[in-house]
Formats: C-alpha cells, sequence, structure tokens
C-alpha cells in the first residue's frame, strides 16, 4: 500500500509518542525480526522500528526490506528510528481519504 503525504503526515503524528517494538541489531533483517514485525503490525497497525548501535546496514534500506517483507509501507525514517503501517482486519486507524 502507497501512502499519500497527507496519510503519512497523519501516521507520523500518530507516531510521535510511540516507544520501539521492534529493535535490529547486528543481526539485521533476519527471519525472527519479520516474524516480531508481522506479529506487532497486527496488533497495532503502525509500530515504530530501531536501529541499534551494532545495525551496520543504511537505515533506508533496512526499513524498505523489512517493509517489503511484512507487506507494510514506510511512514516514517527519523534518525536511527522508522515508522511501519500495515492496515488490519479490525482497522484501529482511520487514515485520511485519498481524494
Amino acid at each position: 500500500m502507497k501512502l499519500t503525504g497527507k496519510q503519512a503526515h497523519y501516521l507520523r503524528g500518530l507516531g510521535h509518542h510511540l516507544k520501539p517494538v521492534v529493535m535490529i541489531g547486528k543481526d539485521e533483517v533476519n527471519e525472527a525480526i519479520i516474524a516480531a514485525t508481522d506479529e506487532a503490525l497486527n496488533i497495532h497497525e503502525l509500530i515504530k522500528v530501531k536501529l541499534q548501535e551494532g545495525c551496520i546496514g543504511d537505515r533506508k534500506d533496512i526499513a524498505a526490506e523489512l517493509a517489503a517483507a511484512t507487506e507494510a509501507s514506510v511512514a516514517q525514517i527519523l534518525g536511527k528510528n522508522f515508522l511501519l503501517y500495515r492496515e488490519s482486519e479490525e482497522k484501529k486507524i482511520k487514515l485520511p481519504a485519498v481524494k
């Protein structure tokens, strides 16, 4: 799902106060990280992911790889954190309409 600018802006506002629920270290993106991220997205729809000091990969590449593996969208990349969004069946977050 491709987010519009308005939708990404809305999600950034919601994600500002969130604590990271997935931490990526020196192993970077692996099956365990993908499974944990998938489970967190099923529960929360919007999650914050933190890259720890041991992670040497590029933050944009890691965010894109994890988003693709979990069929999510990257709402924001800021410093060593990024926000991932994936709509769940319960639809907890109502995004602004696409015109």
